[in-house]
Parts: C-alpha cells; structure tokens; sequence
C-alpha cells in the first residue's frame, strides 16, 4: 500500500473542515467511506465515550457486543494516542 502522504491528508482534513450540517456529513462520510467503515469508526468513537465515561471494559462488551481487544485498542489510544480522543470527549460534553 502506498503511504499516505501528508499533503493528501491534510487536503481531506480541510476538505472536513468545510462540513457544516449533519446532512453534508453524512452525505460526503457515505462517498467517501463503506457503511461498514462508517459503522467502525462510530462503534470506535462509541467505545472511546464509554471509556471516558469510567464504564468497564466487561460493561462495554456487553453493551457494544465488541472484543475485548478492540476495546483495549481503543482504551490505549484514548490514553496514549495523539490526544483527538480526549480532546473530542472534552469537547462534546
């Protein structure tokens, strides 16, 4: 797979930025990404609110039905990651 160059990157993070409704989100997310990759991330973002939350990982397999491992994953990243978890849980309180 070819690495993402950062050019690219930052042109699909401006070209977010320009999002201003649910609507235009949901529309530009569907084109650009499968219902199943959209429904990752929001399972991800799910678990990570949960997390911040103080739920238990037990708890969260329960409620989510997902492993216990990408729950881990996404609990290392809410910790350890580049801080866009916890900044986004911040922010959305």
């Amino acid at each position: 797979m070819k690495k993402l160059q950062n050019k690219d990157a930052d042109e699909l993070y401006n070209t977010i930025l320009h999002l201003e409704t649910l609507a235009e989100c949901r529309s530009f997310f569907r084109d650009l990404l499968t219902e199943l990759e959209i429904q990752e991330f929001a399972e991800r973002w799910k678990v990570a609110r949960m997390l911040a939350e103080g739920k238990s990982y037990s708890q969260i397999v329960e409620e989510t039905g997902l492993s216990s491992r990408t729950i881990a994953r996404v609990g290392q990243w809410l910790r350890r990651g580049k801080g866009g978890y916890a900044m986004m849980v911040e922010k959305t309180k």
